[in-house]
């Protein structure tokens, strides 16, 4: 879909380089500049998966040279990626008013934790901060328990990497019509919160409460995860009453008084308590057998390795395991394209062969020595 776009990311970590690698995958040409000499992070792979698709390149860009070139590619580009702490890249002679004066098209996406300009802009952060003081983490586990969410998730990949793709695509469709880029301001805490709209909207209904433990999700029997005899897990999700009557169904409940009044809170703890032990009295693969195919919305917790081998996955080929590595395929899908894992390269692979495009395209400026 972006063939002919290019995309210039400066070395980064988390969702900077995830957001690039999407675009990757969606077919633009991404140049990451790689710090020169920079040694691998200890326990890091030497060719990560979010690198995938990526070409590289290493730059000093304390070097005025390098710094030059730097500025090349970026006249060549149709977006920036950066994910330092705001006034780096001014530092470097690399922000925004010097990068539109080489290129006035440049969609130029910066991705931080806090945003550009906060009471916090300036302060470290991780995941867990930025979407606990956003308000996303507040429902993510049940009311006994401490807030916890799968791993980069809900920030730095959905709060984050999903929304400075989205921006910058935005930003280059723009940039096409009207001849002038922008900047776009990524921030974690604002996309981690935005995610937040579709559950505010139960809000408005009376099926959100600021009690943990007590809205329409985060509650009740029907929507949660359970433990089994062999130490596996299931989720259940029947929201809908005509799936909630499959499921009890499936589990011999459906004429049992207790379980009649599906959105009935009071009852909800102590259904929650019955179900924990049925649930708990059988392995994994027992519920897994007992639902599949049917609409009770219940399914297996598995691990990425058990996902690999599951039958969703010999058809959808969503899981693939590519140069020794386990990855996840592209999303979303094209009907107009079939996408392929491509390998990702070694800091710095491609310098020779993007200097000789560069020099193709134009001469180097007298400022580059």
């Amino acid at each position: 879909m972006l063939n002919g776009s290019r995309i210039i990311e400066i070395e980064g970590l988390g969702p900077a380089p995830f957001a690039a690698m999407m675009l990757a995958d969606m077919g633009a040409d991404v140049i990451t500049i790689h710090r020169k000499g920079q040694a691998v992070t200890p326990g890091m792979p030497e060719r990560s998966v979010l690198d995938r698709g990526k070409r590289s390149i290493d730059l000093d860009l304390k070097d005025a040279g390098d710094l030059e070139i730097a500025k090349r590619l970026i006249s060549s580009a149709d977006a920036l990626i950066e994910g330092f702490r705001p006034g780096v890249m001014e530092k470097l002679g690399l922000g925004p008013n010097i990068c539109h004066e080489v290129n006035p098209k440049l969609v130029y996406g910066r991705m931080t934790g806090w945003g550009q300009d906060s009471p916090l802009s300036d302060t470290a952060g991780h995941d867990l901060n930025y979407i606990a003081l956003s308000g996303a983490l507040w429902y993510a586990s049940l009311p006994e328990h401490h807030p916890q969410t799968p791993a980069t998730l809900v920030g730095d990949i959905g709060g984050g990497a999903m929304y400075l793709v989205a921006g910058l695509l935005a930003g280059m469709l723009n940039a096409q019509k009207t001849g002038k880029g922008t900047v776009v301001d990524a921030a974690i805490y604002d996309g981690s919160a935005h995610m937040m709209n579709l559950l505010m909207s139960l809000g408005q209904t009376g099926n959100l409460s600021d009690t943990r433990g007590q809205s329409l999700l985060d509650g009740p029997h029907w929507s949660r995860t359970y433990s089994c005899a062999d130490g596996g897990f299931v989720t259940v999700q029947c929201l809908e009453p005509k799936f909630y009557a499959q499921f009890l169904d499936k589990m011999g409940l459906s004429d049992d008084s207790d379980f009649q009044q599906q959105y009935n809170r009071a009852t909800w703890p102590a259904l929650t308590q019955r179900l924990t032990g049925i649930f708990a009295s059988k392995p994994r693969d027992h519920w897994a057998e007992l639902f599949i195919g049917s609409d009770a919305c219940v399914t297996p917790v598995l691990s990425p390795s058990e996902a690999q081998t599951h039958p969703m996955n010999a058809a959808r080929q969503t899981w693939r395991r590519t140069d020794g590595s386990l990855q996840a395929a592209a999303a979303p899908r094209f009907s107009t394209a079939e996408w392929q894992p491509k390998p990702s390269p070694s800091r710095g692979e491609h310098r020779q062969e993007i200097l000789t495009e560069l020099n193709a395209q134009q001469p180097p400026s007298s400022s580059s020595g």
